[in-house]
């Protein structure tokens, strides 16, 4: 009867793919008091990232959504998930988050079909082998 109240499925914009080249300007991570996001970025560990982010980009593109929009519909559909919890810059972002689990969230116009049912467990296998993140349940045998 618990649940999990996940938070930034973008990881602070990375998954958006704005930081593909480095660290544009007008970005959040320009911005002197998020130093620790540009330091994140530009170490070894972010550029693994984005090799990441580039292999799961066929994924995407295999079930007609963005990154973003994968991101937020790979944290909900984990079963321990209730809610994700989503920030964004402008609604056209807010909006596009959204097509992770409305059918049409701008009311038409080139958004996707919902990509959440899409999340099938041979999909959550391909994207979990990329991340090599996968969290493995600890059962608890006393009840």
């Amino acid at each position: 009867g618990v649940g999990a109240m996940t938070w930034s499925p973008l990881a602070c914009g990375i998954i958006s793919g704005k930081y593909g080249n480095g660290v544009p300007e007008s970005s959040r991570a320009a911005l002197k008091c998020y130093q620790w996001l540009k330091e994140k970025i530009i170490s070894e560990e972010g550029r693994k990232q984005q090799v990441k982010l580039k292999d799961l980009s066929p994924i995407a593109e295999r079930l007609g959504c963005t990154l973003p929009q994968l991101a937020v519909a790979w944290c909900l559909r984990n079963e321990g998930v209730s809610s994700v919890l989503l920030g964004s810059s402008n609604p056209e972002q807010l909006i596009e988050n959204l097509g992770a689990i409305q059918a049409s969230a701008s009311g038409g116009g080139g958004t996707p079909a919902e990509v959440l049912p899409k999340m099938t467990s041979h999909i959550v296998n391909e994207i979990d082998n990329i991340l090599g993140n996968k969290p493995y349940s600890k059962k608890d045998y006393r009840s």
